[in-house]
């Protein structure tokens, strides 16, 4: 089993957390992303600002010692919100699950809300295993494909807790 570590982000991560963002593929999968992954300049700059915002809780994702990712809490429009990225070298191995279980014990607020792209189905089953719920789905633009595509809305209740992955 991996075991996976949440940690602060640290500046010599950002190179590592930069290349896999822009990895086309995870961009893909992903599909909301920033509008251009390679451009770094917009990346330093939104990094600076999850790391310094009270109403972030941005966690740099080891998995056996080595980054893989991250993973954050934020606040939108008053709602909570979880997004996690895991470089594509290490999906399948339940890293994702296991960071998400950990961000969800640090950050106690509830509910929390999570989006995905509805065709990713990895994704989604990452967070139904943790305990999130289906509450509907609406169409927006994707950067990462360029189109309009079904998003799935997700909600993690009070009552609903995470499991192990």
């Amino acid at each position: 089993m991996v075991h996976v570590v949440l940690r602060p982000i640290e500046d010599s991560d950002l190179d590592a957390l930069f290349e896999q963002m822009r990895d086309p593929e995870s961009v893909r999968m992903a599909a909301f992303t920033v509008r251009d992954p390679g451009d770094r300049a917009a990346f330093d700059a939104h990094m600076a600002r999850v790391r310094t915002s009270p109403g972030v809780t941005a966690r740099a994702v080891t998995a056996d010692g080595r980054l893989v990712g991250s993973i954050a809490a934020f606040v939108v429009d008053g709602d909570t919100e979880v997004t996690y990225w895991i470089d594509r070298s290490c999906w399948g191995r339940g890293i994702a699950g296991r960071a998400l279980e950990l961000l969800l014990e640090a950050v106690r607020v509830r509910p929390v809300f999570a989006r995905v792209a509805s065709d990713n189905a990895a994704s989604l089953a990452v967070l139904r295993r943790a305990g999130f719920a289906i509450t509907g789905t609406e169409v927006s633009h994707a950067n990462g494909r360029g189109a309009e595509i079904e998003e799935t809305i997700l909600r993690l209740d009070e009552s609903a807790g995470t499991a192990h992955s």
